[in-house]
């Protein structure tokens, strides 16, 4: 296998080493009883957003069709990224230093893959046309595999635990203010 698809592979479990180093920081900041549910579900809103062009890419040939969905879904993960620190601002959840480094790794990551993606793939993507095309063959299982598991131990998971705290706490909140006289 070329260097190169390790170096990248690389660089992808990085990205999603990053991601569960931000959401240990959500723990030490306290996410369910400060920015709680808000925040969490915009976490969820990203992964499903780069979840959903990580499978298009390997599903289907770069064409123009598939290059502008994975554009456009790179810039709504961008723009949900702002919400998401703005919502832990406005909520007074302390973003640790470190948290702020892991942000500029999860926000650089997706524009680097996407923007080499369409450099290698440029002159098929041109010449593709506007439709859809699976990959013909279709990728490898094992890739499938490689690419997805790390993603859903490493960020899903943490995510949904993180709803999971996030809802309960939002439950224990509004239970006390419906018992305080």
């Amino acid at each position: 296998m070329d260097v190169n698809v390790w170096v990248a592979y690389g660089l992808y479990l990085a990205w999603l080493v990053a991601g569960t180093g931000d959401f240990l920081c959500h723990r030490v900041t306290d996410l369910p009883h400060t920015s709680g549910v808000a925040e969490s579900a915009l976490h969820l809103l990203q992964l499903i957003l780069l979840g959903s062009g990580m499978v298009l890419a390997m599903a289907f040939e770069t064409t123009p069709l598939i290059s502008l969905v994975l554009i456009l879904l790179v810039m709504a993960h961008a723009a949900a990224g702002y919400v998401d620190t703005r919502t832990a601002f406005v909520r007074r959840r302390v973003i640790l230093p470190i948290e702020q480094h892991l942000h500029s790794v999860l926000d650089m990551a997706p524009i680097v893959a996407l923007a080499n993606l369409l450099i290698a793939t440029w002159p098929a993507a041109i010449d593709g046309g506007w439709h859809a095309t699976l990959r013909t063959p279709a990728l490898p299982w094992e890739l499938w595999c490689a690419v997805l598991l790390p993603a859903t131990l490493l960020c899903v998971v943490p995510a949904l635990l993180e709803l999971r705290a996030a809802v309960t706490a939002s439950g224990r909140a509004d239970f006390r203010q419906r018992r305080s006289p």
